[in-house]
């Protein structure tokens, strides 16, 4: 097994490192495969009581403002399975925004944490196979949009990060009650 932050060298020579690689992950093609390891999240505090950083992160170090997105497939499964982008300066400080399953509906969630966790999600219709979503950082603010077509982006949360110039920006998944889920990232990319 590789070590937790082991940099992996893409056919790209893009430098992408692991947080909590997982037992199971591919990437080809600008298509990464990660399938979660049970009882895995980022997580800090608010109403739960508990704090966790043990969900699956592949990312770059991105300096200065950027706009990084990727399109999600998943086979959500178990109460809050979850996907999607994740924007990081270190374990008490991050975004994450994508799809998670919350009460058997699938949502699109942004979790800001500042050494806790605020959570907003709006419901999707139940029926898509994939999600587009896209981060813009502009100097320490966040502007974080999906697509349910990759063409027309929505905005749905502007919020404040760090003015810290280097963060780590890549995808996350994580099962925080299940035993692990599937999931596709597709195109991933980040333009400074």
């Amino acid at each position: 097994m590789k070590s937790n932050e082991q940099e992996i060298i893409s056919r790209k020579t893009t430098v992408m490192n692991w947080h909590n690689e997982p037992l199971i992950w591919d990437s080809q093609n600008e298509t990464i495969k990660i399938t979660s390891t049970h009882k895995t999240d980022f997580w800090r505090q608010t109403h739960y009581d508990f704090i966790s950083d043990n969900a699956h992160f592949y990312y770059k170090q991105v300096t200065g403002d950027f706009i990084a997105e990727v399109k999600i497939s998943g086979q959500y499964q178990e109460q809050y399975d979850q996907a999607g982008l994740m924007v990081r300066l270190d374990e008490a400080n991050w975004l994450k925004c994508g799809i998670e399953l919350i009460d058997g509906v699938l949502e699109v969630i942004v979790v800001v944490t500042h050494d806790y966790s605020d959570a907003s999600f709006v419901s999707i219709p139940q029926n898509l196979s994939s999600i587009w979503m896209r981060v813009i950082r502009q100097g320490s603010a966040l502007q974080v949009l999906y697509s349910l077509e990759g063409e027309k982006y929505t905005l749905l949360r502007l919020a404040h990060l760090t003015s810290i110039e280097t963060v780590s920006v890549g995808v996350m998944c994580a099962s925080p009650t299940g035993q692990g889920f599937p999931t596709t990232f597709e195109g991933f990319k980040v333009e400074n």
